[in-house]
């Protein structure tokens, strides 16, 4: 009804307008509605513009150093989906069904086969020499990578470092020629509003372009502790994983690594790591062929407005220490529990999950200056930073060639330096999941990074290992899914997870 008598309101004035004019000039002898009309109408004689806007140069310039990944690899098949008819001992059928699982690859009933899988991804040139930048979750399961160019020439390719706490690979190729790359650009000048490119290969379509906005930063996704995802909404699907995400000038700002999809496709919400985080953990996967991180030991929680107004802190925007490691480098340098770090090494803490990235962004064993809030005024302290451990995760389902139970987990044992990086109270025990893979099957059922596994089925575990054997017994039984106990800000709940 508003819109029947709203419009005729608004023609009623607008044909009142004309008349109007129609009237005025008139009376100059002059029928015409020119002056009317030049105030809405710009006199062009051809609306389209001299040249037209686009990305075709930059897409021409970069896509010769984007490639499509294609891995293959040894995989467990999925339990055949055969009713079990309990057959008597005896059974005349007994026979039958035990050949109709040896003709199918099984040594006997219950065993699954092995099968051979191949999947896709993106990735890209950083080096002339035929370094490539991916993500692990891209190759990490794969017996032979091959590296495809935009001009159809391959090249076997091997690992030259992973880094699960990020997700991201390196690659080496051999290549005769140099072959075309790209750098990477600034991430951190990067604004919500700028136009970014994503080049990747998409379901096997290598060298689709798609283009968008940045249309949030910062993101966490409860992927792991270092998250701080780009969103954009340039489309990208399944296969674009490790593919670059441009600005407009050419330069690497992003990896894409997930999507947000409640069907498995496209809905405009994707996630790149920033490349101001990329290229500091590329270069060290260059270098090392892994990662090292710096340490401070604290055990940190976030700011509300109660607790800033008790700490006479005009605004919530911080790191409160909640405890703090004995002998680390932050006992050393002074902190004390009940400390707000406001800056670390010059930048600023606005949130609690901001000290973590910037903290492990810090080279070990360097001096740095920290300012915290105390008593009602910022002390300024010095540092040397700590080198974390390389402790790299344990991979769920990895290692050897029994049935895997993939889940899609990175778990870590619970210590002193974990504990304070994800928060974990002291008297918590269990397993700690650091890492979760988007779309797997525990991201499905809503495990998170700094979720604290504490049980297997009926069994208490304390290691990754014991998680990971307990999965694998849950495979043995054919079950199509574990249970977990899982721990999350002190309160347990069991979560069925599907066994892949």
């Amino acid at each position: 009804m508003t819109r029947k008598t709203t419009v005729p309101k608004r023609r009623n004035k607008l044909i009142a307008g004309i008349a109007i004019a129609a009237i005025t000039s008139g009376a100059l002898g002059i029928v015409t509605f020119a002056p009317v009309m030049a105030k809405t109408t710009p006199a062009h004689t051809n609306i389209l513009p001299v040249e037209r806007a686009g990305f075709a140069d930059l897409i021409e310039a970069v896509s010769p150093a984007v490639v499509a990944i294609s891995t293959s690899g040894n995989a467990r098949s999925q339990q055949l989906n055969m009713p079990d008819f309990n057959l008597p001992p005896g059974s005349p059928f007994e026979d039958f069904f035990e050949r109709f699982y040896k003709d199918r690859g099984h040594k006997e009933r219950g065993e699954v086969p092995s099968r051979k899988f191949k999947a896709q991804g993106s990735g890209f040139i950083i080096d002339a020499n035929g370094v490539v930048v991916t993500n692990y979750h891209v190759v990490k399961s794969a017996e032979e990578i091959t590296v495809i160019t935009r001009d159809g020439n391959e090249y076997d390719a091997r690992i030259k470092g992973h880094d699960l706490k990020t997700d991201l690979a390196v690659l080496e190729v051999d290549s005769d020629d140099p072959l075309p790359y790209v750098v990477f650009g600034d991430s951190d000048k990067a604004r919500v509003g700028d136009w970014v490119l994503a080049i990747g290969n998409p379901f096997g379509l290598g060298g689709s372009a798609t283009t968008g906005i940045i249309s949030a930063r910062g993101r966490d996704i409860n992927a792991g502790p270092l998250d701080d995802f780009l969103q954009v909404d340039a489309p990208i699907n399944r296969g674009n994983s490790g593919g670059p995400l441009f600005d407009t000038g050419g330069e690497v700002i992003g990896v894409n690594t997930a999507i947000f999809s409640p069907n498995g496709g496209n809905v405009g919400i994707g996630f790149a790591i920033p490349s101001s985080m990329a290229s500091s953990v590329v270069n060290q996967l260059m270098d090392k062929g892994h990662v090292q991180r710096g340490w401070l030991g604290v055990q940190i929680q976030g700011l509300t407005g109660e607790l800033a107004e008790s700490l006479d802190l005009s605004e919530d925007k911080g790191a409160l220490v909640a405890n703090v490691v004995e002998d680390s480098p932050a006992q050393k340098a002074g902190i004390r529990v009940g400390d707000v770090i406001t800056k670390f090494n010059g930048k600023s803490v606005d949130e609690m999950r901001d000290l973590p990235r910037i903290v492990a962004n810090t080279p070990g064993n360097s001096e740095v200056e920290v300012d915290v809030w105390r008593d009602g005024k910022i002390h300024s302290l010095q540092v040397t930073v700590g080198e974390s451990e390389n402790d790299e995760p344990v991979e769920l389902g990895s290692n050897d060639d029994t049935p895997k139970g993939e889940l899609g987990l990175a778990l870590a044992e619970l210590n002193d330096k974990t504990r304070a990086q994800f928060r974990v109270a002291d008297n918590t025990e269990g397993v700690l999941v650091v890492r979760v893979e988007p779309e797997s099957a525990a991201a499905d059922k809503g495990i998170q990074a700094g979720d604290i596994i504490k049980m297997v089925g009926n069994s208490a575990v304390s290691s990754p290992d014991q998680v990971v054997a307990g999965v694998k017994a849950a495979a043995k039984k054919e079950r199509k899914s574990v249970l977990l106990l899982v721990e999350r800000n002190g309160a347990d709940r069991f979560v069925a997870v599907g066994i892949v």
